[in-house]
């Protein structure tokens, strides 16, 4: 068998990522994967995340990969809009408040909790810079969630995001005000709005 070709194919059809269990499913055991690993054909990114030694790693996508109870939130939904031009220097996610993240993922990623019967409330898919689709909140409740978060996030970014979005064609503002009255939040982003609008 070719290793290096089959791993090239999972890497191919997974966003670049090659886990421990495609690649057992694939017939490349644990073992091989570790000789490759130690011989620099392949990276590891996380535990059982592999990357070929020259592709880039999609972070997003690895994070997302790990846990089926993470959307990207805040700041990171923010930069996947296109709302902010700014990487975030950790990325920001929202999961339940009866969940928890492997302590490895709390270490890479800021994390938000909100009640179980919020959280897929306005979640979708957005591409990663890398073009990978990940999960993420759409525009009007990461706005929400910006001002639900405004003392956490700083000022220069909560404005920037209320002024992008007041300017941004594509704004829904029924949908916005339907996400708003569900997170209790009417009141604050009407007031932020009459001014900016």
């Amino acid at each position: 068998m070719d290793f290096l070709k089959e791993l090239a194919a999972i890497a191919e059809k997974n966003g670049g990522i090659i886990e421990n269990k495609t690649a057992l499913d694939c017939g490349i055991s644990r073992a091989m994967l570790s000789k490759l690993y130690s011989t620099g054909v392949i990276h590891r990114i996380s535990r059982g995340q592999y990357v070929l030694a020259d592709e880039m790693q999609d972070e997003l996508l690895s994070l997302s990969r790990r846990s089926q109870y993470l959307i990207f939130s805040h700041e990171t939904a923010l930069f996947l809009h296109g709302i902010s031009d700014r990487v975030p220097f950790e990325h920001t996610v929202t999961i339940p408040s009866d969940r928890v993240l492997a302590n490895s993922m709390r270490n890479e990623c800021k994390i938000y909790y909100i009640k179980r019967e919020l959280f897929e409330l306005g979640k979708t898919t957005m591409p990663t810079p890398a073009g990978n689709l990940v999960p993420a909140y759409d525009l009007e409740r990461t706005i929400c969630d910006v001002v639900r978060s405004r003392n956490k996030i700083g000022t220069e970014t909560f404005l920037a995001a209320l002024k992008a979005y007041a300017a941004n064609p594509k704004k829904d503002l029924n949908r916005l005000n339907t996400y708003a009255k569900q997170m209790r939040l009417s009141n604050i982003i009407r007031n932020y709005l009459e001014v900016l609008l």
